[in-house]
Parts: C-alpha cells; sequence; structure tokens
C-alpha cells in the first residue's frame, strides 16, 4: 500500500466458530454482550477513523436499527447491484477494492472501518488491503452463519499487537498485516 492509500480497519465481532452473524444475517446473539454497559473500546475505535466501508446487506441491516449506527462519517456502501440511498452522508461504490481505496484517498480518509460483511471483508483481504484485524471473539458458537471471511485468498500472516480479555468471556485481538520487504 503507497503513503496515500488509506489504513483499512476490520473491526468485528465473531463467534467462537468464526461467524459475524447467523445464516439470515442476524446479530441478536451479540445482544447480551452488548447491554453490559462496557464498549469495549469502541468509543476510542470510532473517534480514530475517518470513514465506514459497508456491503449492501450489512447497509440494509443498519437502517433498521432506529438511530444510524455511524454518524458524523462518510459511508461508502459497496453494491454491485442498485441501491436506494437514502442519507446524504452514504455513496454507492461499485468498483473493487482498489478503486473504494482511490475514493477514500481523494476524500483525504486516512483510516477506515471495514464493517462487513463477510463477503466485502474477503474481498479487500484478497485484495492485501486490510491493515488491521481487529476481532472481538465472542464466547457463543453459532453452527452456522455469514463467515468472517469469504471466498478463497492467499495465506497472510499478522503481528498479535494488543489482547484484551473482558470478564464475560470476550476476547479482543487486535493484529496488524505483516508487510514482507
Amino acid at each position: 500500500m503507497s503513503a496515500a492509500t488509506p489504513e483499512i480497519i476490520y473491526y468485528v465481532a465473531a463467534s467462537l466458530d468464526g461467524y459475524i452473524a447467523t445464516p439470515d444475517g442476524g446479530i441478536e446473539w451479540l445482544a447480551p454482550f452488548e447491554a453490559t454497559g462496557e464498549d469495549y473500546g469502541y468509543a476510542n475505535f470510532y473517534a480514530s477513523i475517518d470513514a465506514v466501508l459497508l456491503g449492501r446487506k450489512t447497509y440494509e441491516q443498519s437502517l433498521s436499527f432506529g438511530d444510524w449506527p455511524y454518524p458524523g462519517k462518510p459511508c461508502w456502501v459497496c453494491s454491485r447491484q442498485p441501491l436506494a440511498i437514502r442519507r446524504p452522508d452514504v455513496q454507492v461504490a461499485r468498483g473493487g477494492p482498489s478503486e473504494v481505496a482511490a475514493q477514500l484517498s481523494a476524500r483525504g480518509c486516512r483510516r477506515a472501518w471495514l464493517v462487513g460483511g463477510g463477503t466485502m471483508a474477503g474481498a479487500f483481504r484478497a485484495a492485501g488491503m486490510i491493515s488491521e484485524y481487529i476481532v472481538a471473539v465472542i464466547p457463543v458458537v453459532l453452527g452456522g452463519g455469514i463467515p468472517l471471511f469469504a471466498g478463497a485468498a492467499p495465506a497472510e500472516r499478522l503481528t498479535l499487537t494488543e489482547s484484551k480479555v473482558f470478564p464475560n468471556g470476550i476476547v479482543q485481538l487486535h493484529y496488524l498485516r505483516r508487510v514482507t520487504a
């Protein structure tokens, strides 16, 4: 990645068996962990980003949450299908990861949160464009659902920079992508 390419951070919660949602896209299994009052470092992370990247299904699900979950940040929704956008701070990105990164860079964005879903995360990972992974491993086994990453991609070595264990059993892992010389 060049100096002008923004950092793409995959900040996500995943079940112990590697799913970010149930087969129908549900995330209700996270509710007991969100109700504790612990923010798991979310506020600091959100303050550190300039933009949000969403897949089409994740965007559509976000609209059902009531309050918009990404206030004050420009959002790009990656979709190959036509999409009705109902917010002025959201735009559709139809290109691949490199084109989306170029759009972010043109807007002066330095750090972007790749929210999901697994298909989009898989595409960005396959392109070698995820610079950080912050994964909260939730002590739940879903048995199936939307995987953390969809699609094939080459192996990637990561460097663990931090791990946090929370009293409720959540383990948050922070990895940086290893850049080989």
